[in-house]
This record gives C-alpha cells, sequence and structure tokens, in this order.
C-alpha cells in the first residue's frame, strides 16, 4: 500500500507540509495493501527523503501473521520543479521545502502559493459504572445522558463492505451521532476527556468522535502498536487514532515523535485504560477554520476520506456527501495544529466518485479499484498567516475521470476567493498539476456538479 505524489504547500515564508498525499513508494509500481493492517513508514513528508518501510502483517486480534520485512528506497536526485498548480500563469516567489533526493518515478511535489493565483472573484461576490455526569461511559454501565458513550472496541470480523447506499445511510445512523457526529457545526465539545477511566477495550465516541466500524478495528481509524506494527485491536502500549466528524480533527498525538519521520498520533493505551497523548488539549476533537463546505449538486451520495494524520495514514476519516446536502469539510488551522519536523501540516482527503459507498471508498483500496488510495482526484485544505489556501490534487494511481465535475468557488458574494480551480472532464483549467484558491474573507464551496 502507499500513498501517491507529494504536494508540498509553500506560503510567504511559511513551509507547509501536506499530510496527504505524499510519495511512499515500495518499488516503481503502485502496491495494495492486501490485510487489514497497514505498513508502517518512515521518512515521509519532506519532498526529498529516504524512504524506510516496515511491514508487520497482523489480523483482527492483533496476532502477528508475517515476519516484518523491510524495504529501503534510497533517493537519488530530483528537484521541485514541478509545474505550480495555480490556475494563474503567475511564477510563484515562494519559498519551497528543500529538497535534495527523491525516489519516485511519479510527479513528487506539486508547489502552489498565494503569489501564485490571480483574483477570479471578489469580495463582492475506567471505571465501569459512574454517574450521569462523567464526560465519557463505558460500555460496562453508563447513562444515556451522558456526553460520551463508549462501545466493546474488540474487532469485529463480521464487518464487510456494501456497495448499496441503503446500507451506507443505516450505518450512518448509528448511536452518537453516527458518522456525522453528535455535534452541532462549529459548536464546541461540552465535556473533557478524562484520562483513565475507559478501558482499552472499549471505543469512546460522542463529543465529536466517530466509531468507524467497517475497519475491523473496534472503531479505531488506526492503531500503531509499541512493537512497530499497525492494526489489531487497542492493546497495551498502542497509540489508538481515532475519527472525529466532518469539519474537526482530533488533538491527540504525543510531543516526542520518532526521528525516523513516521507520524504517530491517537490515545496511549496504558495499564489498560485510554490516557490523552496530549495533555494540553482538554477535548479529544477541535474545529478546523469556518472556510470550506461541500455542496453536492448530484443525486448519489459521495465518499470523501481524509488521511488519518498524525498516524497511520489511512484514508478512512469521512466526509459523507449525501445527494444535494452540504457539509463541512476539514480546514486546519496549520499555525496551532501537528508538525512534521518543525513544518505545518494541512488536512488531505481522497474523493471516490459518486455512488461509491462510505464502506467502500474509506478504506485502502486495490490497483484498479478506483476507489480509496486509487480514488481519481484528491482536496486539500489548510489555513496559515489568515489565509486559506483549498486545491484539487491529481491521484498519480489513478489518472481515469470522475463521474462528476469539482469547482471551487466563493460561498457566497461577501467571501472572497482569489484564483480559479475547476476540475471538469476529467481535466483541471490549472493544467496537469491540479489547481488552488485562496480564501481571505467568508469561505468557499467544493461544489460537486455534473
Amino acid at each position: 500500500m502507499k500513498f501517491s505524489a507529494a504536494l508540498v504547500l509553500s506560503v510567504a515564508s511559511s513551509t507547509l507540509v501536506q499530510a496527504m498525499p505524499h510519495v511512499h513508494k515500495r518499488a516503481e509500481q503502485d502496491e495494495a495493501c492486501t490485510t487489514t493492517a497497514h505498513a508502517h513508514r518512515a521518512g515521509k513528508r519532506a519532498v526529498a527523503v529516504e524512504y524506510v518501510y516496515q511491514t508487520v502483517t497482523v489480523n483482527g486480534q492483533g496476532a502477528t501473521v508475517s515476519v516484518p520485512t523491510f524495504t529501503t528506497l534510497s533517493s537519488g536526485s530530483a528537484s521541485s520543479s514541478a509545474p505550480a498548480a495555480s490556475s494563474s500563469s503567475a511564477s510563484s516567489s515562494a519559498p519551497v521545502a528543500s529538497s535534495s533526493s527523491s525516489s519516485s518515478s511519479v510527479p513528487s511535489s506539486s508547489v502552489y502559493s498565494a503569489s501564485s493565483v490571480t483574483s477570479s472573484s471578489s469580495a463582492s461576490s475506567p471505571s465501569s459504572a459512574y454517574s450521569s455526569s462523567a464526560a465519557y461511559s463505558s460500555s460496562a454501565a453508563y447513562s444515556s445522558s451522558s456526553a460520551y458513550s463508549s462501545s466493546s472496541a474488540a474487532p469485529s470480523s463480521s464487518s464487510s463492505s456494501s456497495s448499496s447506499q441503503a446500507s451506507a445511510s443505516a450505518t450512518h445512523s448509528s448511536s452518537s451521532g453516527g458518522i456525522s457526529g453528535d455535534l452541532s457545526a462549529f459548536s464546541d465539545p461540552s465535556q473533557p476527556f478524562q484520562d483513565g477511566t475507559i478501558a482499552c477495550s472499549s471505543f469512546p465516541s460522542g463529543q465529536g468522535v466517530i466509531s468507524l466500524d467497517w475497519l475491523d478495528f473496534g472503531g479505531w481509524s488506526g492503531i500503531e502498536n509499541s512493537d512497530g506494527s499497525t492494526g489489531g485491536s487497542c492493546k497495551e502500549g498502542s497509540y489508538c487514532s481515532y475519527a472525529c466528524q466532518s469539519g474537526m480533527s482530533k488533538t491527540q498525538w504525543p510531543s516526542n515523535q520518532p526521528s525516523n519521520g513516521v507520524s504517530i498520533g491517537g490515545l496511549l493505551c496504558k495499564n489498560g485504560f485510554l490516557y490523552r497523548s496530549n495533555t494540553n488539549a482538554q477535548n479529544l476533537c477541535e474545529w478546523g477554520r469556518d472556510m470550506a463546505d461541500v455542496v453536492s449538486e448530484l443525486s448519489q451520495d459521495v465518499a470523501i476520506c481524509r488521511t488519518d494524520y498524525p498516524g497511520t495514514e489511512n484514508m478512512v476519516i469521512p466526509t459523507y456527501v449525501e445527494a444535494g446536502s452540504t457539509m463541512p469539510i476539514t480546514v486546519v488551522d496549520e499555525d496551532s495544529y501537528y508538525q512534521w519536523k518543525g513544518m505545518k501540516t494541512s488536512a488531505q482527503f481522497y474523493v471516490n466518485n459518486a455512488g461509491v459507498s462510505l464502506e467502500d471508498g474509506c478504506v485502502w483500496g486495490t490497483a484498479g479499484s478506483g476507489v480509496g488510495n486509487w480514488a481519481p482526484l484528491n482536496f486539500g485544505g489548510g489555513y496559515t498567516d489568515g489565509v486559506a489556501y483549498l486545491a484539487l490534487i491529481p491521484n498519480p494511481n489513478n489518472r481515469s475521470p470522475m463521474n462528476y465535475n469539482v469547482k471551487i468557488v466563493a460561498a457566497d458574494s461577501n467571501s472572497n476567493v482569489i484564483g480559479e480551480c475547476k476540475y471538469e472532464n476529467g481535466q483541471f483549467n490549472g493544467g496537469s498539476d491540479g489547481c488552488t484558491v485562496s480564501v481571505t474573507q467568508g469561505k468557499a464551496n467544493f461544489v460537486l456538479y455534473n
């Protein structure tokens, strides 16, 4: 399994590193992950690094089913010469993250900056039982009035993907607000997470946290184990990552990150209970900037899947846009969010064809499947120094046209969106490397249309 080409975002004097897509190559051919475990990767995020991969395959219960193997891809000479993703002919003068090497056979970067776009629209346009006031409640006993509820997090072997919209809808209407979450848009969580009160065998849903039941990780979005493997159940010493409802991001990752470039994120399982890995954040989820929505004009639902970062980078964090609906999409405040080796990171998404179910789309895909990491399009979203940057990005794994079009436009006459960005009939208006806009006021819409 792997990610596609790196997108490096440079704005003024700030170097911003996208959480996805990146150059993650095992070999010259794209390979799909064939198990529920995912490769633990090192040396990523920079435009040019040495890539080291460790693969430890585990089953749903966390038992190792294959021995670790290592693949090191030594890097060769490379340059950041990819065409700018801007729709403007103006050249960029913004600095770019320096690179000395890259082993990718696909474009390693797509550079865009605030200065590389011109305006096309203006401002005119664990206790098992405790009181109902507890922030979280355990599956053994909890009150329905609790702000959080915890269900058994033991992985289920019966969860299978369904391609039907009916199955997806049933999944989304589950407890704690389902996949859409329990909070109104940009309404903050009301109850802080309490360390050491929920067993690692339970999943803490609510207060923005959503359960990803189709992954067979007991609701978790990904699990990074103390032995370097990923997957299985949330157990002692593991970092257990989780998803937040669309528009939000998780707040938990340890400040002490591995020196090899692997990112770690999630709650820590310690002495049988869950603990925050970032005690500076009281809540498990926080809102990004209210500067982008996805607006569907389609007759079918669309599964948009954010990478779980920092963490395993599974493309499983859902923004599920039902036909004719509008959903907020996460625009990370990069000035305060996770940094990789001192560089800011943004939110990145794989965008599936219309009609692909959540369970089929927000997973690792296989070559030719057109879903997950093989979806035909990527979105990017980040905010820094007062400006939001939104992008449409090609996925080198899949150059086939999507079955609908996308454009980024101002949400209303009070919003100021600089630049033009459109993906129509499989083509970007800004060239083959995609396009970017900057939002200096108000918000923009990713409009899905036929």
